[in-house]
Formats: C-alpha cells, structure tokens, sequence
C-alpha cells in the first residue's frame, strides 16, 4: 500500500484541534468501515517535551523524529510563526520530501515547509489571517490565500483548522481512492469534499477612513447599493470629475467605483442568505445586481460559491 504509515511531528505551540483532525483522519481505527489501519504515531524531537495547550492539557510522546525515517506521510499540525523551525524538524521534513513521502503541513505548519524550502516556487495554503505574513518572510513562495489547501508534487498545505481535514481527505482520495476517503468523512459525519474556498470566510470589506470626503461618499453608497450607480452619476455626486473620482477611489480603496458596489453588493447579499429566506431573485434585486443570473456571476467570482450553496452553509438557524 502507498500510504500506511504515517508520523505526526509536534512542535511548539501546539494546536490542539489541528493535532485532532490528523489524528481523526489517520489514527482512528475504522477498519470495521474497510478503512484500511494506519500505522499512525506522534514524535518530537525531545521526546521529554510536554506541549501545554491550555485548559488543563498537555501532550506528550515516547517518539523521536528518527520514527519519520521510513513514514509514507509526515504530518505536521502546527509550527511556529515567529521563530525559526528547529534545524532537526527541517532536516526531517526535507528527507521526507526527497524520498517521494507525502508531508502535510496544516495552517501554521506551512512556516515550516516553507522554512525547509519544499515550496518555493510553488503553490502554497495557509491560514487567510497568516497569508501576509507567510509572503513577508517567504518571498519565493506562491501563497494562496483563497484556497482551502494546496498540492506542490507531495507536499499538501492547508488553510486552516478545519481546512486540515480537507487536505488530509485529498491525500486519501488520491492514494486510496474515493471509497475509502468517504467512509473515513461519513464517520466523521463531514462532507467528503467541500466547495469554495476561504474567501467565505473572510470578514466583510470595510469602509476606508483615510479621507473624510471619500468615506461620507462610500457611507451614502452603502445606504443605496439597491439604486442603480455609474462613474458618472457617482462623480456627480461628489461633485468632481469622472477622472478626478476614478483617481481618489483607486488611491483610497485599490479598486474603480463599480468594483467597490459589487465588493459590498456580494456582502450585503451574504448577509442577507445568512440572516433571511428571500429568494435569490429577491436578494439579487434588494443588493442592487438585478438578476439571480448577475448575482451568481459576481457571488462565484467573489465568495468561491453559489449563493445557493452559500445559504445551505450558513444559514442561521
């Protein structure tokens, strides 16, 4: 079998949940499911180390990092942010790589593939929080803030928390095949693939403050998003000139007028499948896209998903 054994590196600090998904994914026993048993252990590289995760709890394993030696899978859960990766953690992860292992790294843990050099050049997800950050201290790296993990040869990078458990599946699904990677979601009572990506995650864009003349101007737009807007009317509105307003948005928000109402007409129609049951028709109209058809164009290109499947995600009760 390709993959069958598999280590999980701990380092500071510790994600307890993170730690959990793999764990669920590779160190539960479902072979009365026909999931085939994994030969699934933790290591660190002081085995005398004690990982404090709050509330109470602390971690600890008997394992060193010479327990990857021979894994078909590296996982790491988490990594530091901060300080640089242990030499011998990166050494490990490199041998991995090298002898055509898999390694995962989820949310935080993609400082460390990065710190080992596995993804320059190449795609690489992390948490959307931590996407700056990683591309600050990484410049050689391609980071994808949008997607929920991402395959550079056999190294699979997450997004993150549960985005873990995304990328754990697809390594599954590729090794194991669709059946086996079902079995494993229906028993942890997830959907086996989830469409999208982070974008709908990400908080609502923000009016800028920079300039008072420019936010009283995005305020009124906000008030109004259902009313139909041009540059023309808008610059009317602001009493300059179309180039004049095109110029100050573009320096004040990165992005042209109309850009701007579709970032907040998609936000506004989030809001509105998140908190009410109007058709999507309705909610096309009240944010100002007219159509169900218009607004499913900007909503794809924006959030990642339909409304449709938006609203099944997050409704609230």
């Amino acid at each position: 079998m390709a993959l069958q054994r598999v280590r999980v590196i701990l380092q500071a600090p510790l994600a307890p949940f993170e730690l959990g998904v793999v764990h669920e994914v590779f160190g539960v026993d479902r072979t009365d499911d026909g999931v085939p048993a994994f030969d699934y252990q933790a290591c660190t590289e002081d085995p005398r180390e004690t990982f404090v995760v709050g509330g109470g709890v602390s971690v600890t394993t008997g394992l060193d990092l010479a327990s990857c030696a021979d894994a078909d899978l590296v996982a790491l859960p988490s990594g530091p942010m901060h300080t640089p990766p242990s030499p011998a953690v990166l050494s490990t992860v490199r041998a991995a790589a090298e002898r055509g292992a898999y390694v995962i790294a989820v949310c935080t843990a993609a400082f460390t593939v990065a710190a080992a050099g596995l993804v320059d050049g190449r795609p690489c997800a992390t948490h959307w929080r931590y996407a700056d950050a990683l591309r600050a201290r990484f410049p050689a790296v391609e980071v994808d803030s949008d997607a929920l993990y991402q395959q550079a040869g056999k190294v699979v990078t997450s997004a993150g928390t549960a985005a873990g458990i995304d990328a754990c599946l697809h390594v599954v699904r590729a090794e194991l095949g669709h059946t086996v990677a079902g079995r494993i979601a229906r028993r942890m009572v997830i959907a086996p693939h989830r469409a999208g990506g982070q974008r709908q995650f990400l908080e609502r864009p923000l009016l800028p403050a920079t300039s008072a003349g420019l936010a009283h101007l995005l305020e009124w737009l906000d008030d109004r998003l259902a009313e139909p807007h041009t540059v023309a009317s808008i610059a009317r509105r602001a009493q300059v000139s179309p180039r004049t307003l095109l110029r100050r948005f573009h320096d004040e928000t990165g992005v042209t007028p109309i850009a701007w109402l579709t970032l907040r007409r998609v936000a506004l129609a989030q809001e509105l499948l998140e908190e009410s049951t109007l058709p999507v028709e309705e909610v096309a109209h009240r944010v100002g896209l007219g159509s169900a058809a218009l607004l499913r164009h900007h909503f794809q290109a924006q959030v990642g998903v339909s409304p449709t499947q938006y609203r099944r995600q997050f409704r609230s009760p």
